[in-house]
């Protein structure tokens, strides 16, 4: 999996800011690049406060915008997400402290759905790779939701005797193994889940032609896999092959490998492989991002600085550290593009910043 090299003119790269966007006096919290359809791989979208911004990443280093979503209900933003319809048209997915989820219909540039049933705010959306129509929910209200997008139906609901205790910071989707997703909370608690035994359900929510009220929505109480680590809280997970990468309130990111206890069910310990560190990254939500090929990692602290990580590498090479004079404030999501030469960050002002690879 890794290269054991020192540094190297392959690990350097060089970025410069190439766009700089003031959306807003809020904090953007959400930025993401849509890696579900390869026709749109350099659309992205924002999210802070009551706005979501679909935009464009043109190849001279500017930002198209397509379409701003106001919400009506004065909805602030926490996380958004790429999804699709059956028939490949584009849906953003965003959800925050009310608790719903709108799907915004891209190209009708209206809202699809909204989908309600979280008791608390929405702390992440993620896309299922292989089923775009597919999207998971992490909520401070403990649970995490399997949701329908095109039909509204909450299919699935992970709660109960072996849910979370605490507020769920993060959820990732596997990427080759269709079943499986991870979810980390507040109590530095991870869980692995699988869909295996309940599929049937998420095949019967494509076909269901009553109100999406009666869908016989099941609860998962039971993990594969659970493990808690010492730190406080675990703000992002993400799935590296069948490891994992965690972020958490210490000043780090962990690659680390689930171990099942012999002769204990769904109990788990875990062996940390490698450690990327990020200095001055205390704050509890600051959320990492990865290239589709999962090459790099990149993550903002809370002096608005952006690390970038090579992942193939052990032992661990930092590619570059980002700075600019006028980014001082709290970067709290990075999105990478397929390649991992451009490199979007939202700030805690408001501030949208692109960062593209200097070309020789």
């Amino acid at each position: 999996m890794w290269k054991k090299e020192g540094m190297t003119q392959l690990h350097k790269k060089l970025y410069k800011v190439t766009k700089r966007i003031q959306q807003g006096m809020t904090p953007l919290y959400s930025v993401a690049f849509n890696f579900i359809d390869d026709r749109f791989y350099d659309y992205f979208v924002s999210a802070g406060g009551n706005g979501i911004n679909m935009c464009i990443c043109l190849d001279d280093g500017d930002i198209f915008p397509l379409h701003s979503y106001t919400d009506e209900d004065e909805e602030s933003f926490y996380t958004a997400s790429w999804a699709c319809d059956v028939e490949r048209n584009p849906f953003v997915v965003a959800g925050g402290f009310n608790g719903r989820i709108r799907v915004i219909n891209v190209n009708d540039k209206i809202v699809h759905k909204t989908l309600v049933g979280h008791e608390g705010p929405v702390n992440e959306i993620r896309t299922h790779p292989m089923k775009p129509q597919l999207v998971i929910s992490a909520s401070k209200d403990g649970s995490v939701r399997l949701w329908n997008i095109e039909t509204g139906i909450c299919i699935l609901i992970f709660a109960g005797t072996g849910g979370h205790r605490s507020e769920v910071l993060s959820v990732d989707f596997h990427a080759s193994d269709m079943s499986r997703f991870v979810s980390c909370d507040m109590e530095a608690t991870t869980k692995i889940w699988s869909l295996t035994e309940s599929w049937k359900y998420v095949e019967m929510s494509f076909t269901w032609m009553d109100d999406p009220k009666t869908f016989p929505t099941q609860v998962v109480q039971f993990p594969v896999f659970t493990a808690s680590d010492r730190s406080n809280l675990l703000n992002c997970n993400r799935w590296y092959g069948y490891n994992i990468l965690s972020k958490g309130d210490a000043c780090d990111i962990r690659l680390w490998q689930p171990q099942l206890k012999e002769n204990s069910p769904g109990e788990g310990d875990f062996y940390v492989r490698l450690v990327y560190a990020i200095p001055d990254s205390y704050h509890r939500i600051i959320k990492f991002s990865c290239d589709l090929s999962m090459k790099f990692v990149s993550v903002g602290n809370d002096k608005g600085d952006i690390y970038v990580w090579d992942l193939k590498s052990f032992p661990p090479v930092l590619v570059t550290v980002l700075s600019h004079y006028k980014s001082k404030s709290l970067i709290r999501q990075t999105a990478m593009s397929t390649d991992g030469t451009t490199i979007l960050a939202t700030s805690e002002d408001g501030t949208l910043w692109r960062w593209d690879v200097e070309r020789p």
